[in-house]
This record gives structure tokens, sequence and C-alpha cells, in this order.
């Protein structure tokens, strides 16, 4: 999930779909901002709803990524990458990758690199239709992706027939 999301969506405080699981909101915020910078000016106006969701919903496990976690991704994504990157911040899908990475040893992913079934949907909870989301336009997703690849361990079969990548968890990986 990401800002825009938690201040743009009407029904966002009474919205059964966000009553489960870990919530995670984050904002793009500046390059590097430190977090008091960042509390005083954030990309989105989100905290009165975090706010108003942690008081509805106590017991609900929601936290606020750190503002400098996007891009030290994006430094990450930039270094291995051959060329600039404009310094957008990486997707949100991205973010919960390199999250999942940090918790599990390993981690599956699918349709993040399309499969044969590549379709123009930009996400599983709602019906909207756009191919910059599966090549990118405002996020580097095409230098995030071959990250992906690069990292995977399993086959490019299963990626071209599932849209299955399977991921080290950063215990596992040696630098």
């Amino acid at each position: 999930m990401n800002s825009q999301l938690v201040t743009t969506e009407e029904h966002f405080l009474k919205d059964s779909l966000y009553n489960e699981g870990i919530l995670i909101v984050w904002d793009p915020s500046i390059y590097h901002s430190d977090i008091p910078k960042w509390y005083q000016n954030p990309d989105y106006k989100f905290f009165d709803n975090y706010k108003s969701y942690r008081k509805l919903h106590p017991d609900q496990p929601f936290y606020i990524l750190r503002p400098q976690m996007p891009w030290q991704l994006w430094d990450v994504i930039q270094e291995i990458s051959t060329e600039e990157i404009q310094p957008n911040p990486p997707s949100s899908g991205m973010l919960g990758i390199i999250l999942m990475m940090t918790l599990c040893d390993q981690v599956d992913i699918y349709e993040f690199l399309p499969s044969k079934r590549k379709t123009d949907v930009c996400h599983y909870y709602q019906k909207f239709f756009d191919s910059a989301c599966t090549m990118g336009a405002y996020h580097p997703l095409l230098f995030e992706k071959n990250m992906v690849k690069y990292l995977n361990l399993g086959k490019d079969e299963d990626i071209y027939l599932l849209g299955k990548a399977t991921l080290p968890g950063f215990r596992s990986i040696r630098c």
C-alpha cells in the first residue's frame, strides 16, 4: 500500500480490505530526507488518516516505512544499472519484495516479471489497465525487473510460463 491510497481512498478507514494482514504506508519524500524534515512536509498528507485508522483499529498492525528506505533501494538499483536512472522512487511492489526478503529465507513472487500471459492490469486489487504498469513510466520498473531477474534462483521457464521468480532472503545472500 502506498500513501496515495491512504490519503485519497474515500473508504480507506472503513473498507474491510484494510482490516487484515499487516499494513505498511510509505511516502516517497525528498531524496534522503531526514525524519523530522519529512514529517513536517511529506509528499502525501497521510498522517491524519493514519492516526484515525489507529484509533479505529488499535490492534491492526499498521506501520510507516522510514522515508529513507525507498531512496536507499533506489541507490542500490542505480548502482547495479549500466545507465543513469531518473530519480523517482521504486514501486510499491519492489518495496514489498525487499521487505519480504528481509523477513523470509526465500520469496516467491508472481507476475512481477511478466509471463506469457502478460496483461496491462496495474494492481491485483483494482481493474485499472495501463501498459506503463508493466514496464514503467514513473517508477524505475525496467531496472527493478532486471534486478529481480538477476536475483532469481528459479528457472527462466518458470518466469515465462508461470510468471514466477524465486528470490533468496537476505540472510542467504553473500556480498
